[in-house]
């Protein structure tokens, strides 16, 4: 399979919405993580603020965005970034795969959301062409859309977090 060019961003600037901030979080920010961000942009975004970030990323995939693009979801302007580069704080964290949910960084006052979902790059490495590969990115997306169409009442339903408040 070809390979691709990752897109790094340099700098990211936050969107204003009116309900929770959220951040998809997967390892490279190439694919789920990006996927999610995009439905949830398209799907809810006047009910929450959404943001994609990897722990390592690796560059947005073109395939991806070819995923997306069927489904009328422009990703192609998203850029593969680290949560700091975000900046703020977050309300909800969304780990998108177990990778990140494992090795998630500590996101204060941040309620985390763990929904794995399989690595379309992963399962379409022995693809003979793009045809072969698209299946696993399409399995995926639609995945991604039902769990983003169920979340904002998941939303609802989880407990504030917890402040631990030191002893005098």
């Amino acid at each position: 399979m070809a390979s691709f060019e990752p897109r790094v961003a340099p700098s990211f600037e936050p969107r204003v919405a009116l309900g929770p901030r959220i951040l998809f979080l997967c390892t490279g920010n190439s694919c789920r993580s990006q996927m999610a961000e995009g439905w949830a942009r398209a799907l809810i975004n006047d009910r929450i603020e959404a943001h994609s970030a990897g722990t390592n990323p690796q560059g947005l995939h073109p395939l991806a965005v070819r995923a997306m693009a069927e489904v009328g979801v422009d990703i192609s302007h998203h850029l593969s970034k680290r949560p700091e580069t975000i900046g703020g704080q977050f309300d909800v964290v969304v780990t998108v795969c177990d990778a990140a949910r494992e090795s998630c960084p500590v996101f204060a006052g941040a309620r985390v959301l763990s929904a794995s979902f399989d690595d379309p790059p992963h399962l379409a490495k022995g693809a003979a062409n793009v045809d072969e590969a698209m299946p696993h990115f399409r399995r995926v997306r639609d995945e991604i859309r039902s769990f983003i169409e169920q979340l904002p009442a998941v939303l609802a339903t989880m407990p504030a977090p917890t402040t631990i408040k030191s002893q005098p």
